[in-house]
């Protein structure tokens, strides 16, 4: 059999195409198969020239019983999820086949919010307070305890997907009556409050060969008031900043990351100290990997795939000017009927990429997670105030114009 590698693939977020082009070329270069793994009754079409099996994804024991199938046809040396939810699936494959990467109990680090802050903790990095929400009257001592606002979340999402910031005890006696019977399924944490940073990494044998700090524009959490952006951090750090590097080096590997990409999440509070978010065994979701390509010169998916096959890989990265990307959004809803092109915004002074994924047609509706966004745009500066002041021109540029109004 020849060498081979397995991705899983979900079409439907077809924002991880570019990934999945990157993975398969780099694979492909290096003389392995690329086998993809698709959800059931769906295709890919990148996927066309590749042997491509399916499986109901949201089902652990149907991917285990599939990747038993393709093992047996095919010699995986990898498996690579691209999405968020596959983490831990393909890390129990892994375990089954003795395939190399996070094994289950590492990537839960990743994954489970209670297990990563325990974790951060036994490390010596402070992360926020929380509690379970067993009961009401559990989260509201604990409101009491560190003062609202209060963030309640899942503690396996991602995107912000049924995350709420709960300013009061009215709001948080309607999240409760939402959550439901749903409760276990969630956490509750104290609201940080200062300025998110996102690391992205790359690491290979525990080693960090490529890392890029970046400043969020927003917080996260407020994806429906204002768009998302994030500039890259490259000059001039503040010891704040430094630390968080030095922190994100501590967290990947006492999490067990040994090869692989990863996405870190950093605040700094108004007093100055680093408190650790989260983190996500995959590359950074949006735009984080065209802007890191169109910034630094390589594509996280891709370099992620040669790491792993290689050993001798390093990534040769630039380091050129302060890069920002942000999420294009409109407070319009309803059908289509005018909307700016992505050849109109690379038109403009300073936009290097830019993709929209809704046209003439579609219909939108208010969002529901942080990524349920129009496009995105990459563009370049000469430091973070710069950068950020451009991303006003291109937003004003960006037009929407619905039936409604």
């Amino acid at each position: 059999m020849n060498r081979s590698i397995l991705v899983v693939y979900r079409p439907s977020a077809g924002r991880y195409a570019a990934q999945l082009r990157a993975v398969t070329e780099a694979a492909t270069e290096l003389g392995v198969q690329p086998v993809l793994l698709l959800p059931a009754g769906e295709e890919a079409p990148e996927a066309r020239q590749w042997t491509c099996y399916h499986a109901d994804l949201d089902n652990t024991a149907a991917v285990r019983a599939m990747v038993t199938e393709i093992c047996a046809r095919h010699r995986i040396e990898r498996i690579f999820p691209l999405f968020e939810g596959d983490v831990l699936p393909a890390a129990r494959c892994r375990r089954d086949h003795n395939i190399p990467g996070l094994t289950p109990d590492e990537a839960l680090n990743f994954r489970d919010k209670n297990v990563m802050h325990r974790r951060a903790e036994e490390l010596g990095i402070r992360v926020a307070r929380s509690v379970r929400p067993d009961t009401l009257g559990a989260v509201t001592e604990f409101a009491a305890e560190v003062g609202y606002p209060v963030v309640i979340k899942p503690y396996a999402g991602w995107a912000c997907g049924n995350t709420y910031r709960v300013d009061d005890g009215e709001q948080l006696r309607r999240v409760w009556r939402e959550m439901g019977d749903d409760r276990h399924e969630y956490r509750v944490e104290e609201f940080i409050s200062g300025v998110e940073y996102h690391v992205d990494s790359l690491l290979q044998n525990g080693e960090i060969v490529f890392e890029q700090l970046s400043r969020y524009t927003y917080s996260v959490l407020e994806y429906l008031d204002e768009p998302g952006g994030t500039v890259s951090r490259k000059y001039g750090l503040s010891a704040p900043e430094r630390r968080i590097l030095e922190l994100n080096a501590t967290v990947l590997r006492g999490f067990g990351m040994r090869t692989g990409v990863s996405h870190s999440e950093f605040f700094v509070s108004e007093a100055g100290e680093v408190v650790f978010g989260e983190t996500g065994a995959r590359a950074g979701g949006g735009s984080i990997v065209p802007a890191i390509e169109a910034g630094r010169g390589i594509n996280l998916a891709g370099e992620w795939c040669r790491l792993e096959l290689d050993p001798g890989h390093r990534p040769a990265a630039r380091l050129g000017p302060e890069i920002g990307t942000e999420y294009l959004g409109s407070a319009r809803y309803g059908r289509i009927t005018e909307i700016t092109t992505p050849q109109e915004l690379m038109a403009l002074e300073g936009v290097l990429d830019a993709d929209v994924w809704k046209s003439v047609g579609d219909v939108l509706a208010p969002p529901t997670r942080s990524n349920d966004v129009l496009g995105w745009y990459v563009c370049q500066g000469t430091d973070f105030d710069d950068v950020r002041a451009r991303f006003k021109t291109v937003r004003d540029a960006f037009q929407v114009r619905t039936a409604r109004g």
